[in-house]
This record gives C-alpha cells, structure tokens and sequence, in this order.
C-alpha cells in the first residue's frame, strides 16, 4: 500500500489538470475536470490513504462529466516508468506472453465454421502481427467465421485495421480519427496487402460483442458492421471511442487522456456512449451458439 507519507495529492492533481488542459480531445470539457479537480482537491477529497483510493476517487470525478471511460487515473501495483506510455505498455507486455499473442483461440466447428479468438487485447502491431497472421491465415479456409471479442478491451487501432485486411477483399475506408493535436484527421485503411491467406469478403462472418467488449475491439466491431460486412452477436459494447496516451504522474499512478476521436465514414457518428448495438441481441454467454447457428443456416441455405 502507497499511504501518505510518499502519496501527496497535490502534485499528482496539478499534473493531470496540466495533461487534461493541453491534451484533452474535448478543450471545453478539459476546462470544467480541471476546475472540479481543484476544487475538490481544495475541499480536501483527495487526502485519502492509498495511491489506489486517490486512483479510484479522480477517475470517478474524471468521468462525471460526460462518462469518458478513456479518462482515468490508474493505479499500478508495480512502479512504473515515467517514460510516456511506458506503464501501460509494461502492463500489457505481460498479457500478450500469456496469451499466445493475443489469439488465444483458433478451432473448427460444425459444418466448416470456425472462430478466432482476440484477446484480451488487440496489440500493438509490431508485436501482434505475426500472430494474428497466423491465427487468421489457419483460419482463411473455413467456410465462416465468428470473431471473438467477448474478452477484448481495446488496443491498437492499427492492429484492427490489420484485422479488417484478412476479413475484406479491396483496400477499404475503415475510419477516421480526429486528433486535438494540429487539429488535424487522419484515415484508417485496410491493407492491400497481408501476410498469408485473407478469409476475404465474400463469405459469412460474425463477430461476438460484451458489455466487456471495448475501445479498439468495439472499433473492429462497429467498422465490420457499418460495412456491411460482418453480422455482430451478443451484447452492448462497453461505449468508448477516443484514443487515449498514458502518462505516469506517481510512481504507482498514469493519468490516460484521450487525445483524438473516432469517425467513422459510414454513419459519420462512433459508439462513444452508446456502445456498438448488435444485430441480433442475446447475452454474450449464448452468442457463439447463436453465431454457429446462423452460419450453419446461411451456408445451407
């Protein structure tokens, strides 16, 4: 436990309004959190015990404007790196050793359907692009597939682009995201080329959704669906849309800010708040029997 005699709220409040002021992807927005966060670190809601309570009690306040689950302060166990980025990327390098590279699944079902895995994150490509290859070139003969993303909290929106490759025919038009820096957009295209074999875009594919299902993974999702590509089955997705940087403010504290957000080129909106809605809707234990279901009657039919 962090208590108080090394755990000043102060500094650590100071900084995340100072990384919420120039970061944030909403300035107005920015302007209201930062004078909460003064103002309750003034009313003394901040003096709290552990580095996680002070964790738990900004991200709370963080999120009461407009329900961002990007924005938070997040507590690590661990010391982390003051470098930027660096301690949500030594937490992540340990669940991609562990996870077989983020496809932790691979198998055959009935009738030539077979489902890929994604978890629990989609990794930064230059890590994740040998594996995924691998799982989604075994997976390119199969007469369907279903996309796992039950279990998948975000990543790299590079990685779903990636993704995307294998599951389309021609270089496509994913999404655009706007960035708060230089105001500027930038367009996310599937590949015209990929390593091994596509699946293509022709034959039926499925994808499963969560209400744990979020950020890059609801991308991958929703950028299939408004396609047309892809039929979703499952749950709501968990509702968060905007990229965000880790910055360490403590040695046990990161202060993640988003800094852009998503529009997509098809319904020119994202799933920010709303979370992506599946086509057919049942609970996310039931979804891959639903989706096998739905393959088998489509490729008899």
């Amino acid at each position: 436990m962090t208590t108080l005699t090394n755990l000043q709220p102060t500094p650590v409040i100071d900084e995340t309004v100072r990384l919420l002021t120039e970061h944030y992807v909403f300035p107005e927005i920015a302007k209201q959190l930062a004078d909460l966060l003064q103002q309750r670190l003034a009313e003394g809601a901040y003096d709290v015990d552990s580095a996680e309570e002070l964790a738990r009690s900004v991200t709370a306040d963080l999120q009461s404007v407009n329900d961002d689950k990007h924005l938070r302060l997040r507590y690590h166990a661990d010391p982390v790196s003051s470098e930027e980025g660096a301690a949500t990327l030594e937490s992540i390098r340990r669940d991609f050793d562990t996870s077989l590279g983020g496809a932790p699944r691979v198998e055959l079902l009935d009738g030539g359907v077979a489902v890929v895995e994604l978890a629990p994150m989609l990794f930064p490509l230059d890590w994740a692009a040998e594996p995924l290859s691998a799982a989604l070139t075994l997976a390119s003969r199969a007469r369907a597939l279903i996309v796992d993303l039950r279990n998948n909290r975000g990543g790299d929106p590079d990685t779903v682009a990636f993704v995307c490759s294998y599951l389309l025919d021609e270089r496509t038009h994913l999404n655009t995201m706007y960035w708060r820096s230089g105001e500027r957009s930038e367009q996310s295209w599937s590949l015209p080329h990929v390593p091994g074999a596509r699946f293509g875009g022709s034959k039926p594919l499925y994808v499963l959704s969560s209400d744990s299902t979020f950020s890059a993974a609801e991308e991958l999702a929703y950028d299939l669906q408004q396609l047309g590509r892809a039929v979703v089955v499952g749950e709501p997705t968990r509702g968060g849309a905007h990229p965000c940087k880790g910055w360490t403010v403590h040695p046990h504290l990161e202060a993640t800010v988003p800094t852009g957000r998503a529009i997509n080129p098809v319904s020119g909106t994202n799933w920010e708040g709303t979370g992506v809605q599946p086509d057919v809707p049942c609970a996310a234990a039931k979804s891959l029997d639903r989706a096998l279901a739905l393959a088998l009657v489509r490729l008899a039919g």
